[in-house]
């Protein structure tokens, strides 16, 4: 459960940095309020959790044709999907693409810092 809770903070704070990034393109109704980022972090992780993978499999020769490059395109129809059912707003089709790279590499650079901060408290 604390493992669940973690992520799904992490998604929070990944969301938010990438609405502040990239506010042409990603942002949230109203602002950022925290309860919004919340609710679409838990969205954004039950849609990567359900979903995600089925779009990949689905999508999965494309992806190899394209050395992997269209699971961006798989992540942007997540974030899109995501802004559909939150408070989230997507500008169009370019801005979820940029949005979804910009939230890849937010979420990637927030595991790396979290995964060296916990590896250094366990020695």
């Amino acid at each position: 459960m604390r493992s669940f809770v973690i992520k799904i903070g992490v998604n929070a704070l990944a969301l938010w940095l990438t609405s502040r990034l990239y506010p042409q393109g990603v942002s949230f109704e109203g602002g950022a309020q925290p309860r919004e980022v919340l609710v679409a972090a838990l969205v954004l992780g039950l849609v990567n959790a359900l979903i995600r993978p089925v779009l990949l499999f689905l999508s999965l020769p494309v992806t190899l044709l394209t050395l992997g490059l269209f699971a961006l395109v798989v992540n942007a129809v997540v974030l899109w999907l995501v802004a559909s059912v939150t408070s989230l707003n997507i500008g169009g089709p370019l801005e979820a693409l940029w949005g979804a790279l910009v939230l890849a590499i937010v979420s990637w650079l927030l595991d790396a810092l979290l995964n060296s901060r916990t590896k250094r408290a366990g020695r």
